[in-house]
C-alpha cells in the first residue's frame, strides 16, 4: 500500500515542500529503508519511529517499507520528518485514511515513548503554507506560538502521536491555536537614556543613528559609558512592524532561539559578540549554513566592543552585510542568503592603555604603538560607519547630578517622526531610510548649497576623507534635517555632520 503525507524542509530561512511517500509491501524480506538525500538525523528516525509506534499501542509492520522524501535531488537534514512518516506508516497500514491527509501539512521530531518534541524553522514553513497550496498545519505543542502569527491559516498543535492519529480519523478534535501580540508594550523596550549621565553629544549622535539606521562608532576611554550608550539604542528604535517581526523570528526560529512561549520577537535584537568571536560565529556558516551574529541583529542592532581585539580577518566579513543588507554563504549543495540588516555600533578606546587624550589619566602609550592599535580597524570598514565620536570621561559634576534628563520615549517620538518622513520620501524607492540611500538618492533628495558644498569641500581637503565618507556626511546631514523637520538640507546641517568623522580628525 502507498500513502503520500506533506512535509516541508529548510534550507537556510527558505522552506521546501517535501512529499513523503511511503510504500508497504510484503514481498521480500523485511526492512525499512528511508532514500531521497536523508542524512544521519533522518535515517536515525526509523528506530525512532518503531519505538515511537510500540510505545503508544501501534504494532510495527513486519514488512518491507520504503520512503521516499521527494524531490530526490535535495539533501534532507534533521528530525522534523519523524512525525510525517509515522503517520504515512500508519495511513499506508489503513489507520489513517489516505484522502484526509491531502488537507495537511505535517512536521514534527518524535520521541521513543510517542511524544512530539519542537523543530526549527516552524514561522518559515507556516508563512510558505499558502505558496503550498494549502491552509491546515499540524505541529509540535511547543512549536504553537510562533505559527499561529501567520495570518489565514489554521495551525493544529499536537503533544503526541496518538492524539495525531485520532484527529486525523475524526475521532478526537483540536481546535486551531490562536495568539495576540502587542508592540507598543512599554515592556518591550529596553534600558531608559536618562539612566546616562552627561554625554550630551553622544546621545543625539544616538538618536541621529536611530531616526536614520545609521552606524556608529564610539571612542573614548575605559569607563567613559560606551556601552552604556550602546545598550540604550534599541529603547529609542520605533516599535517592529509585523513584516520586520516576522523577519526576526524566522531567522531566530532557524536558530532554535526562540522561546515556545514567543510567538513573535516584539523587542529589536541586540546582539554583543565577544571580541574572540570567529567569522562563522559573526557572519554564519557551518557545514549545515546556520545564521551568525549578523543575521541574528536583523532589523536591530550589533554591538561591537573593544572594537580593535576582533581578529582582522572577522571585521573584514562585515562589508558585505554593511553593503547590501543580506550574508551568502555557498555550499556545494545550495547556496543560502540570509538577511542582515542592522545598526552596527562599535567602541574601542583611542590607544592600547585607553588614555590618550584623557584629562585626568596620561597616555603610556608611544606614537608607533597608537598607529598600529588604530590600524587593525581597517580604513574600509571605518568608511562604512556613518558617525564616528569621541565619548569622554563623565566627570563627577555630571555624575552627583540628580536632574532628570530626557527619556527614551520622548526620543523614540522624534526617531518615528523622522522615520516616518523617510517612508514617506522613499516610497515606491524599494528604501526606507537615509541610510540605504545610493547615489541616485542623494541626487533626487540631497542636493545641497552653495555654502554647505563649500563645507563639505573643506572637510574632504582637510580631513582627507574618501568619496564614500562624503556620501556618509550628506546622508547624516539629511537625518539631521529630517529630524527638525526641514525639507532642506542647510549649511549647519551638513556642519554637524562632519563633526561625526572624529576617526578621520584622530587620524591626522
Amino acid at each position: 500500500m502507498l500513502a503520500k503525507v506533506l512535509s516541508a524542509h529548510l534550507v537556510g530561512i527558505e522552506p521546501y515542500a517535501i512529499d513523503v511517500e511511503v510504500d508497504i509491501t510484503q514481498k521480500g524480506l523485511p526492512h525499512f529503508s528511508i532514500v531521497g538525500l536523508p542524512d544521519t538525523a533522518v535515517k536515525e528516525s526509523r528506530d525512532r519511529i518503531k519505538a515511537a509506534l510500540k510505545n503508544v499501542g501501534f504494532s510495527f509492520p513486519i514488512k518491507q517499507i520504503t520512503v521516499n522524501l521527494a524531490p530526490a535531488d535535495l539533501k534532507k537534514e534533521g528530525s522534523s520528518f519523524d512525525l510525517p512518516i509515522a503517520i504515512g506508516i500508519l495511513s499506508a497500514e489503513g489507520y489513517i485514511p489516505k484522502d484526509k491527509l491531502k488537507e495537511f501539512l505535517i512536521v514534527g521530531e518524535l520521541s521513543l515513548e510517542g511524544k512530539i518534541r519542537a523543530v526549527r524553522g516552524i514561522l518559515c514553513i507556516a508563512s510558505k503554507l499558502k505558496d503550498f497550496g494549502l491552509r491546515r498545519l499540524i505541529i509540535p505543542q511547543e512549536n504553537a506560538y510562533e505559527a499561529a502569527v501567520i495570518p489565514n491559516i489554521e495551525v493544529y498543535s499536537v503533544s503526541e502521536l496518538s492524539e495525531v492519529v485520532k484527529f486525523l480519523r475524526d475521532e478526537k478534535v483540536i481546535k486551531p491555536f490562536k495568539t495576540s501580540f502587542n508592540f507598543y508594550d512599554e515592556s518591550n523596550f529596553y534600558e531608559d537614556i536618562s539612566d546616562v549621565k552627561g554625554q550630551f553629544q553622544a546621545k543625539r549622535a544616538l538618536e541621529i543613528a536611530a531616526a536614520g539606521g545609521h552606524n556608529i562608532l564610539f571612542i573614548g576611554p575605559p569607563g567613559s559609558g560606551k556601552s552604556m550608550l550602546a545598550r540604550r539604542l534599541p529603547g529609542i528604535l520605533p516599535p517592529m512592524t509585523t513584516e520586520e517581526a516576522i523577519e526576526t523570528t524566522k531567522i531566530y526560529s532557524v536558530a532554535g532561539l526562540l522561546s515556545d512561549k514567543k510567538g513573535l520577537m516584539l523587542q529589536r535584537p541586540f546582539r554583543a559578540p565577544h571580541h574572540s568571536s570567529s567569522d562563522v560565529a559573526l557572519i554564519g556558516g557551518g557545514q549545515i549554513p546556520k545564521p551568525g551574529e549578523v543575521s541574528l541583529a536583523h532589523n536591530g542592532v550589533l554591538f561591537l566592543d573593544e572594537l580593535p581585539e576582533f581578529r582582522r580577518n572577522v571585521l573584514e566579513v562585515l562589508r558585505q552585510p554593511l553593503e547590501d543588507g543580506f550574508v551568502t554563504v555557498a555550499r556545494s549543495y545550495a547556496t543560502v542568503q540570509f538577511p542582515a540588516r542592522f545598526i552596527l555600533i562599535a567602541a574601542m578606546n583611542p590607544c592600547p592603555c585607553g588614555h590618550h587624550g584623557d584629562t585626568l589619566k596620561p597616555c603610556t602609550c608611544s606614537p608607533t604603538m597608537i598607529m598600529r592599535y588604530r590600524s587593525k580597524v581597517s580604513n574600509p570598514l571605518v568608511d562604512r560607519i556613518d558617525i564616528h565620536l569621541e565619548v569622554p570621561r563623565v566627570n563627577y559634576s555630571e555624575l552627583k547630578d540628580e536632574t532628570t534628563s530626557e527619556s527614551s520615549e520622548a526620543v523614540r517620538e522624534r526617531v518615528i517622526s523622522a522615520r516616518k518622513i523617510q517612508l514617506q520620501r522613499f516610497k515606491g524607492e524599494g528604501i526606507f531610510f537615509n541610510a540605504h540611500m545610493k547615489i541616485k538618492h542623494l541626487k533626487k533628495f540631497c542636493k545641497l548649497n552653495e555654502e554647505s558644498h563649500r563645507l563639505l569641500q573643506n572637510a574632504m581637503e582637510k580631513l582627507g576623507l574618501s568619496a564614500r565618507a562624503h556620501s556618509k556626511i550628506i546622508k547624516v546631514a539629511r537625518t539631521i534635517a529630517d529630524l527638525e523637520g526641514s525639507q532642506e538640507i542647510k549649511s549647519y546641517h551638513i556642519a554637524e555632520a562632519i563633526q561625526y568623522r572624529s576617526f578621520e580628525r584622530l587620524n591626522l
